[in-house]
Order: C-alpha cells, then structure tokens, then sequence
C-alpha cells in the first residue's frame, strides 16, 4: 500500500495528490459550517462599531462570498503544495502554462476577496440607511447611496491593480502616475461639472435646505423635490419642473421660506387729499381692528407719507408660518374687509373720480 502511495505521477507522489484532494473535498463539505464561524466573527467586530446589527441581514448578504472565497483560498494553498509537472511546461505566447495557472488562481483569489468585501459594504450601506429612515431628512439616503457606489468604485480599481500586480507582473506605479495624468486632464475637462460635485457635498453637510423645503434661488420659487450630485430639482409656484445646477445653489443668495418664523402681508391705500383728518384717524382705527385679528400675531398701521396726489396710510401684518393656500384667504379677507370699511365711511381713494373741464377759447 504504501509503494502505491509513494508512486510518483506528474512529478507529484499519489500521496500528495490525495492530501491535496481531501483537504479541498474537507473544505467545500464544511463551507457552510466554515463560512458561518467565519461570519460569526465578522458579526461581533462590525457589531462592536454598530450595536443595533441585525445578524440575520449580516449572515445572508456575508454568508455566500464569504463562503466561496475560503473554498478558493483553501484550494489554491493545497495546489501550492503541488510540484507542477515539467512535461506540461509549455510556452504560449511568450507565458508558460504554470504562469497562466498561477495567473487564473491568483484572479479568482483576488475576485473572491473583493467580492466579499462589496458585501460588507453594502451591508455597512443597508444599515446606515435604516438609521437615515427614521429623520425626516431624505438627502441622508441620497449621501449613503453615493458613499457606497463610491467606495465600492475604489474597491474595483484597487482590485484591478492587484490583479495587474500580482496576476500579470505589471508595475502598477508607473500605471498609476499615467492615470494621474489622465486624470488630471479630465478633470480639467470636467471642471463645471466637478464643482457642482464638490457643490453637492457642501449641501449634504452644510443642510442649508433638505428635501421638501420651500426656497427662493435667484427668480425661482418652489418646493425642492429632489437633490441630487449635480443638480437640485425645484418645482416651482407655476407647477413647472426646474432643475438648477448645485453650484449655484451653494455661490447664489438663497431664502429657505420654510424657515421662516412668519408671513408677512401687506396692505397700502392711497386715500384722496380731500378726506378731512378726523375720517383719516377714523379710518386708521377701523383698519387696526380689521388686521388685529386672531390668526394675525404682530402688526403695524399708520399713515406713512402725504404726497401731492394721496394721503398714503400702510399697514404690515405678521401670521405664524401657515401655508400659502390659508395665508392668501386671510389676505383677501383683510383686503376685502378695507374696501368695505372705505365704502361704509364714504372715504374715497386717491384717482377714483376725475373731473373733466372743457375750456373754450375765443
């Protein structure tokens, strides 16, 4: 039995190769059990950093790459125990058969790898969206999203020059210096639409209006729908749909009306130079009680100027940060209950009767 064993084929004795074979059949039998233990500790590092995991959504997104990259690092360490035979030593195109063996191992090795930490990633993802779920504010989602298509871009290209690294013999400096070049080029080209990137980072953080606020931007009003990397979505007061690059939403002056603490309204009348002073007083006072109503919090009325043409008397008026649709029927009550309130006192406004002389000339 053991002059079997000891038999040598393809430079490697039976021996070996049944070691070999029996350590990869061992580890594909017990990779669930495997690759569950493993989970099992990579759930208590991640649940050191968040506490509120939940080990199920871990285990099942973790489980399958996790899995399979230790069946392909077991198998590819057993094969490296392996004499590789020197009858199958062959060129093609300048590589030998061993260094396309070695080549694909390593490629599936570092594919497994990365494979398992783009899960983790987008655990990592899935977790901080549930904590960004309970706010109110949807741009946290928006931040996550990007964070996570970012970092899982990183992980490729740091997989794609271990790859060329280890699998091909390239020098990955040299390549690095010549996409630094690229690179620099690009973003030259791409300069606007970097600066509404970088535009987009600053509304994450600074949060100088979040999804659902009602701003002004230059001549466009309207409620912000959607804020994405390089542009915020507005719909407007006219219901049109106006998208408004970041950039100039962060350099321009802009009013966040939904922060406001009140609403003011206005109210002029121009009263004719004819009204004695006693109406106007009158009516002054009338105009108090009609804007000192109850959903009215601070106001203001007297007689701002006297001009060549009208007795000028202003009134401004602050209520709690209603909503447009209830602000606008008590403005048209204010408005309506004045023009009554003239009609009752017979006061009448500057310009609403012209008199017209005809003068004949001899």
């Amino acid at each position: 039995m053991n002059d079997f064993l000891n038999e040598i084929w393809f430079d490697n004795s039976i021996r070996t190769y049944l070691i070999v074979c029996g350590v990869i059949l061992f580890a594909w039998l017990f990779r669930p059990l495997l690759s569950r233990y493993f989970a099992g500790l990579l759930f208590g590092v991640v649940h050191r950093i968040w506490k509120n995991v939940d080990k199920p959504a871990f285990t099942s997104l973790v489980l399958k790459p996790l899995g399979f990259f230790l069946l392909i690092l077991v198998s590819v360490a057993a094969l490296y125990k392996l004499n590789f035979p020197h009858r199958l030593d062959e060129t093609i195109y300048n590589f030998t058969i061993k260094q396309i063996i070695h080549s694909i191992g390593t490629i599936i090795l570092i594919v497994s790898l990365f494979g398992l930490l783009l899960r983790i990633i987008d655990f990592i993802a899935l977790i901080l969206e549930k904590k960004a779920d309970l706010t109110p504010d949807q741009s946290d989602n928006q931040l996550i999203v990007f964070f996570k298509d970012f970092f899982k871009v990183i992980l490729v290209i740091i997989g794609i020059m271990l790859v060329l690294r280890y699998a091909f013999g390239q020098d990955v400096g040299g390549l690095l210096t010549g996409l630094s070049i690229v690179g620099a080029a690009i973003a030259l080209a791409l300069r606007e639409s970097l600066e509404n990137l970088i535009a987009s980072f600053i509304i994450f953080f600074d949060k100088p209006f979040v999804t659902g606020d009602l701003v002004k931007v230059n001549t466009i009003t309207g409620t912000v729908e959607r804020i994405g990397l390089r542009s915020t979505r507005i719909r407007t007061d006219q219901k049109t749909y106006v998208t408004v690059p970041n950039k100039q939403m962060v350099d321009s002056v802009l009013d966040n009306l939904s922060l406001r603490s009140h609403r003011r309204g206005d109210l002029k009348l121009e009263i004719g130079l004819q009204t004695p002073p006693s109406t106007i007083e009158k009516l002054v006072e009338g105009l108090q009680k009609i804007v000192g109503r109850k959903e009215v919090e601070e106001f203001n009325v007297n007689v701002s100027e006297i001009t060549s043409q009208a007795i000028v008397i202003v009134s401004d008026y602050y209520t709690a940060p209603i909503g447009i649709k209830e602000f606008f029927t008590i403005r048209q009550e204010i408005n309506l209950a004045a023009l009554k309130l003239l009609e009752e006192m017979k006061v009448e406004i500057a310009g609403a009767s012209t008199d017209v002389k005809l003068v004949s000339s001899r």
